[in-house]
């Protein structure tokens, strides 16, 4: 069966774009194949890891990835979404083929602050919005 494409594209890859591409694998991994990669690639965020660890996603062996060198790959992708800020986005690359862009913006867990609990619970937050919108879109997918 053939598989949609999907990236996901923020700033470092260390949190919303590594969440998105476990959420969408989870949710729909037979119908999608989920990358994600950043423009600057940095860390992966230890908030996002516990925050994918508390519903079951293990994302604590993920490396960060360029957009820029699966530019370069000419990888192809029916779906490239970028999920940081509007300024960010219009820095991600287009890619070779067929590509539908979306912008989805969430605040980046990397910019919170507080104690642990809390910006643990706003990038539980940011998880959820994710998944909301992920919901959301895969039921329009099936129309």
């Amino acid at each position: 069966m053939h598989k949609d494409k999907v990236l996901f594209v923020c700033i470092h890859n260390s949190a919303r774009s590594q969440m998105a591409e476990a959420l969408l694998n989870s949710m729909a991994g037979d119908r999608f194949q989920a990358e994600s990669a950043g423009l600057e690639p940095g860390v992966l965020n230890p908030l996002a890891v516990e925050v994918m660890k508390e519903i079951g996603l293990d994302i604590s062996r993920n490396n960060t990835k360029s957009a820029f060198d699966l530019f370069k790959e000419e990888r192809l992708y029916t779906h490239v979404i970028t999920v940081c800020d509007e300024t960010c986005a219009e820095k991600c690359p287009f890619f070779p083929g067929i590509t539908t862009r979306l912008h989805w913006s969430f605040a980046d867990p990397s910019s919170f602050t507080g104690t642990w609990e809390e910006k643990l619970e706003k990038t539980r937050q940011v998880r959820e919005a994710i998944g909301e919108k992920l919901a959301v879109w895969l039921k329009e997918k099936v129309k």
